[in-house]
């Protein structure tokens, strides 16, 4: 063969690596798009359930003032935190919120007639139910985040990676130790 020959050859070897590459990497940063997507749609449901069972707490547990405010302001707060997009400041609020949520349950321990309500059984229920979907997304984000990491972070690709400007994305995590714990209540 000539060298020419092989040199075109090269050429068109290394040309189809690199799309190859790429697209690896745009398919790789689309499942992280669509898994944050996912978390986006388990906290909207679980944003909506807030304050209907606030609502509903509110009926039984008037004087319990201070635990459903700090519900509410949880809730306003991981609003405006998952507008920003940032995976680290989207965990923070949730973790204040799910801690929040866990004082309003252990409050409705205290009223009886509030604990046996359909309708507060029911949005308990949906709420537990949302926030499995929450940590199965979480998961599944990571996952990918992991993923598409470890894919612009090994070599060849990491040369593709940096032409092409793709910048490692932030896991969905608990920043605090103390955020890993289990919350107390005591009365």
């Amino acid at each position: 063969m000539e060298t020419t020959t092989i040199l075109i050859i090269a050429v068109a070897v290394l040309v189809l690596w690199v799309i190859f590459s790429y697209n690896r990497l745009v398919r790789t940063r689309n499942r992280v798009r669509e898994a944050w997507a996912d978390i986006d749609v388990q906290l909207k449901r679980r944003y909506d359930l807030i304050p209907n069972l606030v609502e509903t707490v509110k009926g039984y547990a008037s004087h319990e003032k201070s635990v459903l405010e700090n519900v509410t302001k949880a809730r306003a707060n991981a609003i405006s935190a998952e507008k920003t997009g940032d995976p680290k400041k989207v965990a923070e609020a949730e973790n204040q919120l799910a801690g929040t949520l866990k004082t309003l349950f252990a409050v409705s321990e205290n009223y009886p007639d509030l604990k046996a309500s359909d309708n507060f059984l029911e949005l308990q229920r949906e709420l537990r139910d949302t926030e499995d979907k929450i940590q199965a997304a979480r998961r599944f984000y990571n996952r990918n985040v992991r993923d598409f990491n470890t894919k612009i972070e090994m070599f060849p690709v990491n040369i593709i990676a940096g032409m092409f400007k793709f910048e490692k994305r932030d896991f969905f995590e608990i920043e605090e130790p103390a955020e890993r714990e289990n919350v107390e209540v005591k009365f």
